[in-house]
C-alpha cells in the first residue's frame, strides 16, 4: 500500500509540473536599496560635521578659558597696582605730616622714615616681580599657577596697606598723646 501511494504521488508530481511556472530569480527593489544609500551617506556627513563642531566648541573652551585666565590676572595687577598707589599717597601725605609734627623727637624720625621705607621697598620689589611674571615664560609656569601667585602677592599688597594705615594711625596717636600732654604740662597754673 506504500508503495502504491508513493508511485501516485510520483506521478501527480510530474503531471503538475508540466502546468507549473517557476519564478525564476528573485526581483528586488533598487529604490530601497538606493535610499538607504542616500541615508548613510547623509549620516556620514552629519556625523562629520558634528565632529567638526565639537573641534570648535572645544577650541572657544580653551580660548574662553585663557581669556578668564589673563583677566584675572589683570584684576589682581590692577588691585595690587591700585594698593601701591594707596602707599604713594600714604608716603606723600600721611609721612610727610608725622615727620613734620613738632612731637615726633629727632630720633624717631629715623625709625619711622625706616619703617616705611621697608614697606615701600617691599612694595617696589613686589611690582618687579609681577612684571618678570607677566612679561616672560618665568620658567614655562601655567596661567593657572601665575594667576595663583599673583593672587598671593594682591593678598600681600593689602597685607602692605594695612600695615601703612596702622603705623599711620599709631604715629598719629602718639602725636595726639604727645600734643596733649604738652598741653597738661604747659597750662597756665591757676591759683598760685
Amino acid at each position: 500500500m506504500k508503495t502504491k501511494i508513493l508511485i501516485v504521488a510520483i506521478a501527480l508530481t510530474f503531471m503538475m509540473h508540466s502546468r507549473a511556472k517557476a519564478q525564476g530569480m528573485p526581483v528586488y527593489d533598487n529604490t530601497n536599496f538606493v535610499s538607504l544609500v542616500k541615508q548613510l551617506v547623509e549620516s556620514g556627513k552629519q556625523t562629520a560635521q558634528l565632529i567638526k563642531s565639537v573641534k570648535f566648541l572645544k577650541d572657544a573652551k580653551d580660548r574662553i578659558e585663557k581669556v578668564s585666565s589673563v583677566v584675572r590676572q589683570l584684576r589682581a595687577v590692577q588691585e595690587i597696582g591700585q594698593n601701591n598707589q594707596r602707599l604713594i599717597n600714604v608716603m606723600q601725605n600721611d609721612l610727610q605730616d608725622i615727620l613734620n609734627s613738632p612731637y615726633i623727637k629727632p630720633d624717631e624720625i629715623s625709625r619711622v622714615t625706616a619703617s616705611f621705607e621697608n614697606i615701600v621697598q617691599n612694595s617696589l620689589e613686589t611690582m618687579d616681580f609681577i612684571d618678570q611674571i607677566l612679561s616672560s615664560d618665568y620658567l614655562k609656569m601655567s596661567d593657572a599657577e601665575r594667576a595663583t601667585i599673583l593672587k598671593q602677592k594682591e593678598m600681600e599688597s593689602k597685607e602692605m596697606v594695612s600695615a601703612i594705615r596702622v603705623k599711620t594711625k599709631r604715629y598719629r596717636e602718639i602725636i595726639s598723646f604727645r600734643k596733649m600732654q604738652d598741653k597738661i604740662n604747659n597750662r597756665p597754673l591757676s591759683g598760685i
